[in-house]
């Protein structure tokens, strides 16, 4: 799947804004763009289109100065630069965005619900883990596929900086590996798309199921996000 070159301005734009850089900083930039940050409580590194993105107090971004982006990228390596600051991993996420998706038609009727409440029920069937990794229910859109009136499998996606669609998946354990949480993303993917939106998909990058449902639904892979929590 290809990726317009104005929608990779987009979304640089939104990680301009995020984290703090001015519009168009980044993105102008042929070298890796550092904003120092003493008084925040976590180090972030950032690549994406080749862009690279650096939030860090003095210290640490002098001792990341010597290092490659693709050493910052690395978990253990960024960890080790924050030990002398409590720093303790908050891990590695692989992105992935789409500005358009092929439309797959689900082979029966079926009965999407929009209320959170459902959404909500369903992270209650969920491991403790993938609820708080994707918080679902603090997401603002929800689609839910029904099953004989349960809940079963919930997508849904926030703006970020209003021009990104951050879409989050939990799929009910006994309805797993059946093409629900594929289902319900591409539904939740589509409305994003068509409120103008460019959707964007984090998945930690040893989660197989993650980044292999990101790849099925034509998602591009662009980068990564790495971040330490300092003390």
């Amino acid at each position: 799947m290809s990726f317009d070159a104005s929608s990779t301005d987009i979304v640089l734009l939104a990680w301009e804004r995020a984290l703090g850089f001015a519009d168009g900083e980044v993105a102008k930039s042929r070298q890796r763009c550092v904003r120092i940050a003493d008084d925040g409580g976590r180090v972030t590194f950032v690549r994406v289109f080749g862009h690279s993105m650096l939030v860090a107090p003095a210290s640490i971004a002098t001792l990341a100065a010597s290092l490659t982006d693709a050493e910052l990228a690395d978990h253990a390596r960024l960890l080790s630069l924050t030990r002398t600051a409590g720093g303790h991993g908050l891990g590695s996420a692989s992105l992935y965005y789409s500005d358009d998706l092929e439309l797959a038609q689900p082979s029966s009727e079926i009965t999407i619900s929009k209320e959170v409440a459902e959404a909500a029920f369903v992270e209650t069937q969920c491991p403790p883990d993938d609820v708080n990794e994707v918080g679902l229910t603090g997401m603002e859109s929800h689609f839910t596929l029904m099953e004989d009136g349960t809940a079963v499998g919930t997508a849904a996606f926030t703006e970020v900086q209003g021009i990104l669609a951050h879409l989050g998946v939990l799929v009910s354990p006994p309805w797993r590996r059946q093409g629900v949480g594929r289902l319900v993303s591409t539904i939740a993917a589509h409305e994003a798309l068509a409120s103008g939106l460019t959707v964007q998909w984090r998945a930690e990058v040893n989660h197989v199921a993650s980044n292999k449902l990101a790849h099925s639904l034509g998602l591009v892979w662009a980068g990564t996000q790495t971040s330490v929590q300092l003390r």
